[in-house]
């Protein structure tokens, strides 16, 4: 009968390690988020057009986003930082800038920029 017997102490360690079990499962699943913004390796000026084109990390509108804009390369393996062909640097994938340019979208010409042809 004394294999039967379930103490408070026994039952609180299976608790709590119960807990800590599920806690960290949930951590791990949680991905992590990626930043893009290690300009360390770029010049001056590179950092300054980024700065004038307002290159920002996450885009304040999902519907305009890196990775739908004709700008972006993807990296090669398809994950992490990719690279833009107006901004240099490093570029999230949910980022955003001035130069944002749907995906499919008919380029700018000149004669619509107020440029002389």
């Amino acid at each position: 009968m004394n294999e039967l017997l379930i103490t408070r102490r026994h039952l609180l360690k299976k608790s709590l390690a119960l807990g800590a079990a599920a806690a960290l499962v949930a951590c791990e699943s949680k991905p992590k988020e990626l930043h893009c913004t290690n300009t360390s390796s770029l010049t001056d000026e590179e950092v300054k057009a980024r700065q004038t084109l307002e290159y920002a990390d996450k885009s304040p509108d999902p519907q305009k986003m890196c990775d739908n804009c004709q700008q972006f390369i993807l990296p090669p393996s398809g994950k992490g930082c990719g690279t833009c062909k107006v901004v240099k640097g490093p570029i999230n994938p949910k980022g955003h800038c001035k130069s944002w340019l749907a995906k499919g979208a008919p380029a700018p010409s000149a004669s619509a920029s107020g440029t002389p042809g």
